[in-house]
């Protein structure tokens, strides 16, 4: 096994968007990262991106976070850690609208193997990746955390409200465990070296990659799914988070917990946090800004309203702000411009 536990995390899921970029900001801040992903939903080449970025190699795992034994023996045997993020999940609502039960068995399975062994293991701290999904559309915006979840709008949104309850009660019964849920809204961009970014497999499911698929080319046009809401321009409402924003969140999670494990602090072990920028920016919006900061065009079309989808939804983040210290600091524009550039740089443009 390797050596001390400390300032050392276990990243599950760490190929992916979010994952990267939070693995960056880990390094950057003094932790060392363990990487635990199967590539299911990721390449390989995102991993070489962050070491590019940082200059240093990254421990690497291939591995199926919801095979337990498989995860015991290449990852919790091998390496030494106090903390866990936990991305591995499928992600995408509109497929889980069509595959539930693809969703549930991967998405519950892969947090209850890496739950076991943080308690087989003596591992005490977990950020878990959640989503403003939880709430479904919530009868008064913007959302607290105080907001009542109301059922999910899609069985995505279903693995996130489960996830939270398995890990709330998880921590109630294990002395020492700590957890802090990071609820997001929609991540968007890419860091700004232009080494990592979103990199979907297929078609998109989000809407910026399928923005800058649509501006390079790739994609004939991109689809706007409905404009018959009850929103300034009939189209979705959402708070889009700049993923570094985000990513740093998880970075001041950790470092909260670590920091309240070490004084022995008392109160709340299970935290949950909205990190979002508080800004709603319709679907149109974002589709015109983009064009604008970028000097491209993006054909669309209107399309019907897809399965899965809330009207409207934006985060109260004063939680976030008060008790993490945390704050979105990236402009939208920027953002944008980030997102379009790592594009080019994929698409060799």
């Amino acid at each position: 096994m390797s050596s001390s536990k400390q300032k050392t995390v276990l990243v599950a899921g760490g190929a992916g968007y979010i994952g990267t970029h939070t693995t960056v900001e880990l390094i950057e801040a003094g932790y060392d990262v363990v990487i635990a992903d199967d590539l299911s939903n990721a390449d390989i080449s995102a991993v070489r991106g962050v070491e590019a970025i940082v200059g240093r190699s990254v421990p690497f795992v291939e591995v199926d976070c919801c095979d337990t034994e498989a995860l015991r023996r290449e990852v919790f045997e091998k390496y030494a850690f106090d903390s866990v993020i936990h991305f591995a999940a499928y992600k995408a609502v509109g497929e889980s609208v069509a595959e539930p039960l693809k969703y549930f068995r991967n998405n519950l399975d892969s947090l209850l193997s890496v739950l076991a062994l943080m308690k087989e293991f003596d591992v005490h701290n977990i950020v878990f990746s959640s989503s403003a999904t939880v709430y479904g559309q919530p009868d008064e915006l913007p959302a607290t955390e105080q907001t009542p979840r109301q059922r999910a709008n899609s069985p995505y949104g279903l693995t996130k409200q489960m996830s939270e309850d398995i890990i709330q009660d998880t921590v109630a019964a294990v002395p020492g465990m700590r957890a802090i849920a990071l609820r997001y809204f929609n991540p968007i961009g890419a860091h700004p070296s232009a080494l990592i970014g979103e990199l979907p497999k297929g078609v998109p499911n989000n809407l910026v990659p399928f923005i800058t698929q649509t501006a390079a080319g790739v994609r004939k046009e991109l689809a706007v799914f409905g404009d018959d809401y009850d929103t300034p321009d009939g189209s979705c409402l959402r708070d889009y988070i700049d993923v570094v924003d985000l990513a740093r969140a998880h970075v001041v999670a950790v470092s909260r917990m670590v920091e309240r494990t070490a004084a022995g602090a008392e109160g709340d072990r299970y935290e949950i946090f909205n990190i979002g920028t508080g800004r709603p920016v319709s679907v149109l919006e974002l589709v015109h800004r983009f064009e604008e900061v970028n000097g491209v065009a993006v054909p669309h079309r209107i399309a019907e309203r897809r399965p899965g989808d809330v009207e409207k939804i934006w985060a109260a983040t004063d939680k976030a702000n008060d008790v993490l210290g945390w704050h979105a600091e990236r402009d939208l524009g920027e953002t944008l411009r980030a997102a379009w550039a790592w594009e080019k740089r994929v698409r060799g443009l």
